[in-house]
């Protein structure tokens, strides 16, 4: 719990620190007077003051935003002599670029993280894949338990490597979204021939990145030998003599290929026989062995059918690949990640706005606190990836043309640059009272959805 908070409030601190330093420097570069860097809202923990250019800079309570206030004489009287370091009285390109650049910060701090992550190397699974479910794409493309991908092409002609099991879903992923089609090369073996495969996504019926698009596509996991890894003690499989190490040879009849079609091979096999007896055949220290094991059977809740447990953990570790790059590579590959990331949630934001998308994918800060501290437990580079998305969120989100955003300055400034005036008081009224209702609303759906994750 400690470390959850504690990651929490520093990935927000960065976020929102460089956020506003972005509105900052830019501001101070173009003449503008700062008054007040504010980290943060409510009453202040920390403040000092600049003895050279007077801004006075705050760390306050609240770590859920933060703002820079400019000398402006629309919020307060203004010396003559300090007129022209007005933040109104800039000429437009100079107040655009000054709001701009806080969410451009945000996206310039994701590039910087992901280099960062890919310049340290990150241990991942590598792209050797378990056997797909039946109909599933993969499946009906031609993939089998064990096959290793080893390039990746979205147009027939651009093959570029795959790296690992982590960057061919990534490539899947975002293929679907975009309708494009896909071909993979894959091998049974790291040196066996070659062989193409095309991806039919176009049957898939949904492009959501969820785990239901997953199993859609065939994407379940690596390939692991079909080991028992551990048993619970007084467990099904405990009491029908299962045990660790144990090879899987079949169920039922029914081969084991890998870990992951293992697992679904007993639960389908749970489901559609409830607790009858099945018939195990393992390889132990070499010999042959048949176990029978009856399964425990879990009633359903809410509507869902009822399954079926051996109480074991099936399937070994998979074989891992260290994915780093190099100095101009490495800042290369995250230009084109943030790129990516940032075109695939302003898509997603567009299908959620036509119904094309679930307002579940809308996530708010306890869903984001508690990534925080699963990422940071999991190491550095985990934890900075984990920055780099929330960073790129936010900067994404800043953009959008709502009033109270900076985007909707933008969008302010664009009708000023086209008409020549400025919006008028009614209408930056009406429009401010929009922009809040929409913010409150996106807000209510985020803690509802936080709600439904953590305690659903």
């Amino acid at each position: 719990m400690l470390l959850t908070v504690v990651s929490f409030v520093v990935a927000l601190g960065i976020l929102i620190a460089v956020h506003e330093w972005g509105h900052y420097r830019v501001a101070v570069a173009c003449g503008v007077k700062v008054l007040r860097y504010s980290i943060g809202f409510g009453k202040p923990l920390l403040r000092w003051t600049s003895k050279k250019s007077g801004t006075e800079y705050v760390i306050a309570m609240l770590p859920l935003g933060g703002y820079v206030r400019m000398l402006d004489e629309r919020e307060g009287e203004v010396k003559p002599e300090e007129k022209h370091l007005a933040f109104n009285n800039q000429p437009l390109r100079s107040r655009a670029a000054i709001v701009a650049a806080g969410p451009v910060a945000n996206l310039v701090l994701a590039v910087a993280l992901l280099a960062a992550v890919n310049w340290m190397g990150m241990s991942e699974p590598a792209a050797r894949l378990a056997a797909p479910p039946q109909g599933s794409v993969l499946q009906l493309a031609g993939v089998q338990s064990g096959d290793w991908v080893q390039r990746i092409s979205k147009d027939g002609q651009d093959w570029q490597p795959v790296t690992s099991l982590s960057n061919l879903r990534w490539a899947i992923t975002t293929a679907a979204i975009e309708g494009e089609k896909v071909r993979l090369e894959v091998a049974s073996g790291k040196d066996a021939a070659p062989r193409t495969l095309s991806l039919e996504l176009g049957a898939l019926g949904q492009s959501e990145p969820d785990a239901a698009f997953m199993k859609q596509v065939g994407l379940l996991g690596a390939w692991t030998r079909p080991v028992v890894d551990d048993v619970v003690e007084g467990g099904p499989a405990d009491r029908g003599g299962l045990r660790k190490g144990d090879l899987v040879q079949s169920v039922n009849g029914q081969p084991a290929y890998d870990g992951v079609q293992l697992l679904g091979l007993v639960r389908q096999l749970g489901e559609s026989g409830g607790g009858q007896v099945q018939v195990w055949k393992v390889l132990r220290a070499g010999q042959a062995t048949e176990l029978q094991i009856t399964p425990d059977v879990l009633e359903g809740k809410n509507g869902q059918p009822a399954s079926a447990r051996v109480n074991a953990y099936l399937g070994g570790q998979p074989d891992m690949v260290t994915v780093r790059l190099g100095l101009w590579g490495g800042l290369q590959a995250g230009v084109q990640k943030t790129w990516e990331l940032s075109s695939m949630t302003l898509r997603m934001m567009g299908r959620m706005l036509i119904g094309q998308a679930s307002l579940k994918n809308i996530s708010g800060p306890l869903t984001i606190a508690d990534y925080a501290g699963k990422s940071a437990s999991m190491g550095l580079v985990q934890y900075l990836s984990f920055l780099a998305l929330i960073s790129i969120s936010l900067g994404v989100l800043n953009l959008l043309p709502l009033p109270v955003l900076d985007g909707g300055h933008l969008m302010y400034y664009l009708w000023e640059g086209v008409t020549g005036r400025n919006v008028s008081d009614v209408w930056a009224e009406r429009l401010q009272r929009a922009g809040v209702a929409v913010i409150l609303l996106m807000m209510s759906v985020a803690f509802f959805n936080d709600i439904n994750r953590l305690w659903g």
